[in-house]
């Protein structure tokens, strides 16, 4: 049986991701230090191991493993928090991918290594989207920064180690399980304000456009990148795919869409805009269809729509459930 771990599985994009796998019959192994993730995301049949990646128990794991793929999720994902605390994002961002590649090239040097990066700031503002993978990269905050970096030292295990390495772009990923609270996709935050009776606050226009991407999509790509046969090993975007929809989407259809699916009149508030947010981003996928035979099957309405449902389910189920003291 062929055998994946995925860092960060117990998330909402690692919880999916685990879902596919164990449905092609994979071995899943599920790492997460469950700061955000949730022992309920991880479904039945994955074994969990409740590790943070920096921990030298989750290098000894891939030593006893030897998976046949490591799908690496697991990040500290909140910009605002990069640009408030650079050197803790760096470490978990960079020092925990780095330990893991080194558990790789020491104990388990036949691992394909598949990454989790951004499509959506890698690229910065100097671009004219959609952003080809070649792009310059011009990262803007060290969120992105460290996702640069990781590519980067991807590329040097591949080329000098030999090591099989593989960077999926994501754009904006949405679904079921996004935790609307805190720093979160804007469509889970959406999705939490309506079901709460609240007017959506749109920053700026409402204009400034995003790639979303529904999350089974994501984790069909992350699985076809674990999978399927690649370019050889070379430059930095050699083994680099942008996964979203190539469409860039405004935020005011977001809002105009959800409002439909929760059947409600359009409520809207308008604040100032943010200083350095971007106001166009999305992504060039023709390398994922070409070389991953892949392609996007939600479209945005119906993605929402699910979204929204699954929120709705979900906060429905709460409300019933009986409080404790």
């Amino acid at each position: 049986m062929s055998t994946v771990l995925i860092t960060g599985g117990a998330g909402f994009i690692g919880s999916h991701v685990a879902e596919r796998f164990l449905a092609e019959g994979w071995g899943v192994h599920v790492v997460d230090n469950f700061v955000t993730g949730k022992r309920e995301n991880v479904p039945a049949g994955a074994e969990v191991h409740a590790l943070d990646i920096r921990d030298p128990a989750a290098a000894a794991l891939v030593a006893s493993l030897t998976p046949t793929a490591i799908v690496h999720l697991a990040a500290q994902m909140d910009v605002r928090k990069s640009v408030a605390e650079p050197v803790f994002d760096a470490g978990t961002n960079i020092l925990g991918s780095l330990a893991l590649l080194e558990a790789v090239r020491h104990h388990s040097p036949a691992t394909r290594f598949v990454f989790s990066s951004t499509g959506g700031v890698l690229y910065g503002d100097h671009t004219v989207p959609p952003n080809v993978e070649t792009f310059t990269k011009d990262p803007e905050s060290p969120y992105a920064i460290a996702k640069l970096s990781v590519e980067l030292y991807l590329a040097y295990y591949a080329r000098v180690h030999g090591l099989d390495t593989v960077a999926l772009r994501f754009g904006n990923v949405y679904g079921p399980r996004q935790d609307p609270h805190g720093e979160a996709g804007v469509v889970a935050i959406f999705c939490g304000r309506l079901l709460d009776g609240q007017a959506l606050t749109i920053f700026g226009d409402g204009l400034q456009t995003r790639d979303y991407v529904y999350v089974t999509d994501v984790a069909d790509a992350t699985w076809r990148a674990a999978t399927r046969a690649l370019p050889a090993r070379a430059l930095l975007d050699s083994r680099a795919f942008n996964i979203g929809t190539g469409i860039g989407t405004p935020v005011l259809r977001l809002a105009e869409v959800l409002h439909v699916a929760a059947k409600r009149e359009l409520d809207i508030e308008y604040a100032p805009h943010r200083p350095g947010e971007q106001q166009e981003s999305f992504v060039d996928i023709s390398k994922a269809a070409r070389l991953l035979d892949w392609r996007p099957q939600v479209d945005l309405d119906e993605g929402l729509a699910r979204s929204y449902a699954a929120f709705a389910a979900r906060h429905d189920a709460r409300r019933r459930s009986p409080r404790t003291a």
